[in-house]
């Protein structure tokens, strides 16, 4: 990775997102933490449920959290914060919402969506000049200026997300939380979306969080990889290596459920299935181990041992 990648610009340290009080208590993300270095692609993958979403939500203040904190660029910024630092997070990170349908106005044409971020920010000194920034963000994610005068109901599921990321992308951002940008649409058109998302990548120099459960999809797109279950990251490290040398159970059970492309392989292909019984911790939690050089694992060092004999056994 470049030096410029290696520039921190987002840290989450220890967070805790809960729920509810007293018996409807439910606590969503317990302890976790990350940092995503500018350029990258940072990529977070669990089940449905295990909390990547509340994650990315709780980045974009959408979701306060309990404890913990949220770093950018070494400022503090969750919980309570200035108006001035609201506006620059506002401009600088942004969200691509998983369902293009219900994340966009259908009684607003596609020219008040696309720019809606700009009116919350005054964004522009002329309407002229927000005319110009619309034209650009739309052919930026190939769509033509004239569709503006129309309303979301007119497109499709992929046009529409098209759409969501022209309204992302005219905030002129530096970090882009794609919450599973492509899972609500069909797959003939996801290579299109994750293709156009790596261009603009190239084009911007943007910094994606990319949320996804599929792990097929995790390792074209993401350097770095997180595996969440159940509010907790239990491995984290270089997307290649994790794929090559996967310790947690977990992680090993998601990877085993990829479908294989060749017949041969796939007839031959074992599944495995995550059985949280497996550890058996007792007094000793498990720690947040170093299993590699950018490799880390959620285990008690007797686990780390066994996992890794039992990875050299293939």
């Amino acid at each position: 990775m470049s030096a410029e990648a290696k520039q921190k610009i987002l840290e989450v340290r220890d967070i805790h997102v809960v729920f509810g009080k007293g018996r409807r208590k439910f606590e969503a993300i317990k302890g976790v933490s990350f940092d995503i270095y500018k350029g990258e692609t940072f990529g977070l993958v669990g089940e449905s449920g295990s909390g990547k979403t509340t994650i990315g939500r709780a980045i974009i203040r959408i979701n306060p959290i309990t404890s913990g904190e949220i770093l950018y660029h070494g400022k503090r910024i969750s919980g309570r914060i200035d108006r001035e630092t609201n506006r620059t997070l506002i401009r600088n990170i942004q969200m691509i919402f998983q369902d293009p349908m219900a994340s966009l106005n259908e009684r607003a044409k596609v020219d008040y969506i696309v720019s809606e971020g700009l009116y919350n920010i005054k964004g522009f000194s002329t309407e002229e000049e927000r005319r110009q920034k619309v034209r650009k963000a739309m052919l930026d994610v190939g769509l033509p200026p004239e569709f503006a005068t129309r309303f979301p109901h007119e497109f499709s599921g992929g046009q529409r997300q098209r759409i969501g990321i022209a309204r992302t992308l005219i905030m002129n951002p530096e970090l882009v939380i794609a919450d599973e940008p492509i899972s609500a649409l069909d797959v003939s058109i996801r290579a299109q979306v994750l293709n156009l998302l790596m261009e603009l990548q190239k084009q911007y120099g943007l910094t994606y969080l990319f949320i996804a459960h599929d792990l097929s999809i995790m390792r074209f797109i993401t350097n770095r990889l997180a595996v969440i279950y159940k509010g907790k990251i239990v491995e984290l490290g270089e997307t290649e290596e994790i794929f090559k040398n996967p310790l947690h159970p977990y992680t090993r059970a998601l990877i085993s459920a990829i479908p294989q492309p060749d017949p041969l392989t796939e007839r031959d292909r074992k599944v495995y299935r995550y059985d949280p019984s497996v550890h058996s911790y007792g007094q000793r939690a498990p720690e947040w181990l170093r299993a590699g050089e950018n490799h880390f694992v959620l285990a008690t060092p007797e686990e780390l041992e066994a996992w890794g004999k039992e990875a050299l056994r293939g």
